[in-house]
C-alpha cells in the first residue's frame, strides 16, 4: 500500500528549538530498508567507525520494506523509547535519494535523529517535543565525494560519527523549524463519543497496530463495552496478553501492544489476513 503523501509542517507548537545539544553516548543506531545481501549496510558501518573506532553500533533493523516511510517511521518510534539518552539514530529509507529533499538532523527525547526530510521522524516528531531541527549542510563533515545515490553512507554515516565524537548540531548546518510529516499520528476523539483511528503498523505475525492510545480509548471505557470495528467487522472482545483464556469463541481481540497502541491480534493466526485488512484501514471504536 502506497504511504500517504508528505506534507512539510512546522514542528509542533511546544517543541521550541533549542541550540542546547543533546551529549553524545558514543551509541548509534541503525534503521534502513537496505537489507543485509548487498554491501550497503557494512559501508555505512565502515565510514563509522573510520570516523571514531570507539562507536557502538546497534542494528535496529535493515529488512523495512523498500521505500516504505511509514514503516520506518512506525518502528523508529517503538524503539527509540527503549535506547539511552544521547543514543544517535541513523534512519535511512530513501526514496527520494539525490533530489531536493534536504538531508536533517532532528533533536528530540534526548536523543539525536539523522536522516533524510520526507517524514521518517514524523512519529517521533509527534510523540517527542522537539528540541532542534538542523538541515545538514556543512560538507566538511560529509564524506568526499558525495554520491547521488548513497547519502546514507556519504551524509548521514559521517554525520552520525561527528556527534558521537561531540560535535555539536550547530556546527552541522542551519537551525530550521520545519519538517516533512506524515498524516498525523493520533487518533481523533469525536464529540459522539466515538474514536476514529487507523491501522499504522503490521507486524510479521499479522498483528495490526492502530494508532488508538489509552488517551482516547480508557479503561473504564472499555468496561463499559466498547467495540471495535475494523473494515464492519466487529471485535468484541479484549484481552490483556495474547495467550489468556477469556472465555469468549472470537477469534479476533484487542490488545494493548508493547508500544503502547491497540492492536488487533488473532492467537497464533494473522488477524490481517482473517480482516483482510492493510496499513491506512479505518478503525473505528464506539
Amino acid at each position: 500500500m502506497k504511504t500517504g503523501t508528505p506534507k512539510r509542517e512546522t514542528g509542533r507548537r511546544d517543541a521550541k528549538p533549542s541550540r542546547r545539544p543533546v551529549s553524545a553516548s558514543g551509541l548509534i543506531a541503525l534503521l534502513t530498508d537496505f537489507g543485509t545481501a548487498d554491501y550497503f549496510v557494512a559501508a555505512v558501518k565502515g565510514v563509522i567507525l573510520a570516523a571514531n573506532p570507539q562507536a557502538s553500533i546497534v542494528d535496529i533493523t535493515h529488512d523495512i520494506p523498500p521505500h516504505d516511510i511509514e514503516a520506518g517511521a512506525f518502528t523508529l518510534l517503538a524503539t527509540c523509547s527503549s535506547f539511552p539518552d544521547g543514543t544517535i539514530y541513523v534512519a535511512v529509507v530513501d526514496p527520494g535519494v539525490g533530489s531536493s529533499r534536504r538531508p536533517i538532523m532532528v533533536q528530540a527525547n534526548q536523543q539525536v535523529f539523522v536522516g533524510p526530510d520526507n517524514g521518517i521522524f514524523s512519529y517521533v516528531c509527534d510523540r517527542y517535543a522537539v528540541k532542534q531541527i538542523v538541515h545538514l549542510t556543512n560538507d566538511e563533515y560529509f564524506r568526499d565525494p558525495v554520491s547521488a545515490t548513497f547519502n546514507g553512507r556519504d551524509i548521514f554515516a559521517p554525520v552520525a560519527a561527528a556527534l558521537s565524537t561531540g560535535i555539536k548540531p550547530g556546527h552541522l548546518g542551519e537551525t530550521v523549524a520545519d519538517y516533512i510529516k506524515l498524516k498525523p499520528l493520533s487518533a481523533e476523539a469525536l464529540p459522539n463519543g466515538q474514536i476514529v483511528g487507523r491501522i499504522i503498523n503490521i507486524d510479521r505475525f499479522g498483528n495490526c497496530v492502530t494508532n488508538i492510545t489509552p488517551v482516547e480509548l480508557t479503561p473504564e471505557m472499555i468496561v463499559a463495552g466498547a467495540k471495535v470495528r475494523v473494515k464492519r467487522k466487529l471485535v468484541k472482545s479484549f484481552r490483556s496478553y495474547f495467550a489468556e483464556e477469556t472465555g469468549s469463541k472470537d477469534r479476533v481481540f484487542a490488545v494493548w501492544g508493547s508500544a503502547g497502541f491497540l492492536e488487533i491480534a488473532a492467537a497464533q493466526e494473522s488477524a490481517a489476513r482473517i480482516l483482510n485488512a492493510s496499513r491506512g484501514d479505518e478503525v473505528i471504536v464506539s
